[in-house]
């Protein structure tokens, strides 16, 4: 059975029988709820840009132009201890943009490293799939190994780094196939979508409001949270508890994706690949994130089912005779969850 979680906010489940938020919680809910006015219209994407901070994860974000994922990976570098850098990715980018180089220096004649912008704590990887083979490579390193590899020496990212990369699901033309390694080392795949009626008379408000304030002086954001805060949150969010049938649940759901025949016979022609242990691992992790900063200090059910569309998304690899019938992997995630029982 699929339990139905439409009135939690931004597919999270609201905080249950009503645990205390600790001092800490409350401080990252005081930063959702400046980022959401900053965002307008996605507090989806907000919501999972915070449970990926706190995973210590990567975020692959899939929406059409205009829709606030650049403003708000922007916002949250504004609001916590972090410098950020985007990076558009295009077919001429070459390795070398991402990490960086050595580089010649005519008063010494030493070649020095200089660091390119994967060296940066949040960094934006714009439309990634226009960028080769190469690029793609040097980028997987650095999200797999949190290090940047130039010659034979090594170089170690920051501790608090974070990649939001996003794609363009209209324009397919001169885009490469992400690799399915490096699709698997993403935490969360997040679809966007278009603000309704009343968030766009809100957005439209907010860019006059904007461009009032770029003609004259204003304040920069403030900062609510500092890299310690963060790592805190983190060890917080690992003590947090998970019973062993829910343990066991997220096991059950990632093994249904390999085979489903136990609980969906149908289904077995239908997928080609399932999710790898990764998956296990990110929606566990995912599940903790999501009931911490719903001020739980215990897992839900809800909270699991809520994620695992976007933790299972681009894990799972359809067969021929799933797209002959318009099957998309969000439907075969719909189904399990509908049969896979609960705890």
């Amino acid at each position: 059975m699929h339990t139905d979680t439409s009135s939690a906010p931004a597919g999270v489940p609201d905080t249950g029988s009503g645990s205390r938020a600790s001092p800490l919680q409350a401080r990252f809910a005081a930063l959702r709820d400046a980022l959401q006015a900053e965002v307008i219209g996605q507090p989806g994407l907000v919501e999972r840009l915070l449970i990926a901070l706190l995973a210590d994860g990567h975020l692959l974000v899939e929406g059409a132009p205009g829709l606030a994922k650049t403003t708000a990976v922007k916002a949250l570098a504004g609001r916590i201890e972090a410098d950020f850098h985007r990076v558009q990715f295009t077919p001429d980018l070459l390795p070398a943009d991402l990490t960086g180089t050595d580089v010649l220096r005519p008063a010494t004649g030493v070649f020095e490293f200089e660091r390119g912008p994967l060296f940066h704590n949040l960094v934006l990887a714009d439309e990634i799939n226009r960028a080769p083979a190469k690029v793609q490579s040097a980028l997987l390193e650095a999200m797999a190994e949190r290090q940047v590899t130039i010659g034979r020496r090594s170089w170690p990212l920051p501790k608090l780094f974070l990649v939001m990369a996003t794609q363009n699901p209209i324009e397919q033309e001169g885009t490469f196939p992400l690799p399915e390694a490096q699709l698997d080392r993403f935490l969360l795949h997040v679809p966007v979508r278009y603000p309704k009626a009343g968030s766009e008379r809100e957005i439209m408000r907010l860019a006059r409001q904007r461009a009032r304030e770029e003609l004259g002086p204003h304040a920069a954001p403030e900062r609510l949270l500092g890299q310690s805060d963060i790592f805190a949150a983190r060890e917080q969010v690992l003590d947090l508890h998970l019973a062993g049938g829910l343990e066991e649940y997220i096991v059950q759901l990632v093994l249904a994706t390999r085979d489903p025949r136990p609980w969906a016979p149908k289904l077995r022609d239908k997928i080609a690949w399932g999710a790898s242990p990764r998956a296990s691992i990110a929606l566990e992790r995912c599940a903790r994130a999501a009931a911490w900063l719903a001020g739980r200090d215990y897992v839900l059910p809800e909270d699991v089912q809520a994620l695992a569309p976007d933790v299972l998304r681009h894990r799972v690899l359809l067969g021929y005779e799933a797209e002959a019938e318009g099957l998309k992997v969000d439907d075969v995630v719909a189904q399990l969850l509908e049969r896979v029982p609960l705890p």
